[in-house]
């Protein structure tokens, strides 16, 4: 099994993510954008069809102007957007953390009811009270994906999140936007209480002020998926918040990569 760990200028969380697709048993590689796009020296050329998972990290790529995640969006629709669609169309599986969902959103991939949109159909954008938000968060997971399908669905899970532009809208179009994704089951997290119960848009259970308390997405195919907090950032159980309290076997975010390489195994 293979993943690509996609990178440009602004990008991190590339090594954390790396490491937690190998931890798994995948081989990783970090690819540049213009590697894709053959935009570089022919020893360096890569080709996207030749990976199992396309991973796009967090950070600030090309410096988050215009929107978070939209320049980067934007190059790589535009340079790659027949292969992306094939490679979704192939069942393969990508995956965006943070920015890499921004990435996602700004593209068109997410929500993906019809494809890869000409337009962006929603934003990930500034957090309701105007605040960046560095804390462990609770999700909750609502509906199994493809990628997701290894972790029990009403299952919580605590995931750090670390961003200043997380909250999801489709502006006047958000009722009939949520009613989409419900009824289609593309909502696969949720932020909420440490005991379950809705975060009902409340700081810290919510950190974003995101529509109906939503932290990750998947397209209908169920092998594209984005989402805001960080499942790399949390694979052994020394990295969870609560540590010292509660016994865990690995970290929370070792059951989203464990359910992706258990999808993919023959």
């Amino acid at each position: 099994m293979k993943a690509a760990i996609l990178v440009i200028e602004g990008t991190n969380c590339e090594d954390e993510g790396s490491k937690a697709f190998e931890k798994v048993g995948f081989e990783t590689e970090k690819v540049h954008l213009k590697q894709l796009t053959k935009d570089c020296s022919r020893e360096r050329h890569r080709t996207l069809s030749d990976y199992d998972v396309l991973f796009i990290p967090g950070g600030w790529s090309a410096g988050d102007y215009i929107r978070a995640g939209a320049i980067f969006g934007a190059r790589m629709k535009s340079t790659l957007g027949d292969e992306l669609q094939e490679f979704i169309d192939d069942e393969k599986i990508i995956v965006g953390v943070c920015n890499g969902f921004q990435v996602l959103v700004e593209s068109g991939i997410l929500p993906g009811v019809n494809g890869i949109s000409e337009k962006a159909e929603g934003v990930l954008t500034i957090n309701a009270n105007g605040r960046f938000q560095c804390r462990p968060t609770y999700l909750k997971h609502e509906n199994a994906c493809r990628i997701t399908e290894g972790i029990g669905v009403g299952e919580i899970m605590q995931v750090p999140v670390a961003h200043a532009e997380g909250r999801l809208t489709f502006g006047d179009r958000d009722d009939e936007m949520l009613g989409m994704l419900e009824k289609n089951g593309q909502i696969v997290f949720t932020y909420c209480r440490p005991d379950g119960r809705p975060a009902e848009g409340i700081v810290p259970w919510n950190p974003n002020g995101s529509l109906a308390d939503i932290a990750g997405i998947c397209n209908p195919k169920g092998n594209v998926l984005g989402m805001m907090p960080h499942p790399e950032r949390v694979m052994e159980s020394i990295q969870q918040a609560e540590w010292t309290r509660r016994c865990y076997v690995g970290g929370d975010g070792l059951k989203l990569f464990k359910s992706i390489a258990d999808n993919l195994k023959p």
